[in-house]
């Protein structure tokens, strides 16, 4: 009994990993700082059903993510569970709106059985403190972390839905615990995502992994949903994977 609860604990952990949505990059990448016309989504609390394949076993659970937003702030906080195991991950985006839209503060990571890491920016020094390096990232404007850049990507898109058409990218600057690179967003095409909310016309995004190595990532954004995320895929070469589907929105505002 112990050893498969044992080896179920390492499957979980390894399907958190996937859901930290990039692998490492080097700091010094070219940085796409651009402002863009922004448009937050209104506060809400998201419940997704999850599913996850770990060198072919399949595993199941449930998640939330809880947006909110006002007063010149905004938190954004992840988490997932599992029955076995309770909670597996959580994820902290915490911070201000600025002329780039989202500025994130502090960006805090815990997935099970490793140790929590918080990701710092300091708006005062111009640097961003990685959480689990000594280098420091210069701060030039439009930095978002691994939580907020699909929430910054949903904002960008509600304030110039027509400039979404397939076959054009969208590029931020992210932040990690280790590093930071661009995720560059492809806008694939408008499909039917089925949900617990009902079947939603969604606009579907593509993040190639870097160089065609390591994770896929991608997104589908509901228009008549205020372009909340109601389905989110992360891929790894060695096929395993992690997938959030909508269950139900409960809108704060």
């Amino acid at each position: 009994m112990k050893s498969t609860l044992r080896k179920k604990t390492l499957q979980w952990a390894a399907l958190a990993a996937l859901f930290a949505a990039a692998g490492p990059a080097a700091a010094q990448e070219d940085h796409p700082s651009v402002k863009r016309a922004f448009d937050l989504p209104p506060s809400a609390e998201l419940t997704y059903a999850i599913k996850a394949s770990n060198h072919g076993i399949p595993l199941a659970g449930n998640g939330t993510i809880t947006w909110q937003q006002g007063g010149g702030k905004y938190s954004l906080v992840t988490e997932a569970r599992s029955a076995l195991f309770g909670k597996v991950l959580e994820y902290r985006s915490e911070g201000a709106v600025d002329a780039f839209g989202l500025a994130p503060d502090t960006y805090h990571e815990k997935r099970l059985r490793k140790e929590a890491g918080t990701t710092t920016f300091r708006r005062d020094t111009r640097t961003i403190d990685l959480a689990d390096s000594d280098n420091t990232v210069p701060i030039h404007g439009g930095e978002q972390d691994r939580s907020s850049a699909p929430w910054q990507l949903a904002a960008v898109a509600r304030a110039a839905p027509q400039k979404f058409v397939p076959g054009s990218e969208w590029k931020f600057y992210v932040i990690g615990r280790r590093s930071a690179e661009t995720w560059s967003f492809k806008v694939v095409g408008t499909e039917t995502v089925k949900t617990g909310a009902g079947d939603l016309k969604a606009v579907h995004f593509s993040k190639a992994s870097p160089k065609g190595k390591g994770q896929q990532v991608d997104l589908w954004l509901a228009p008549s949903l205020e372009w909340y995320p109601v389905r989110l895929v992360f891929q790894e070469d060695d096929g395993d994977s992690f997938e959030q589907l909508l269950d139900k929105v409960n809108r704060k505002q």
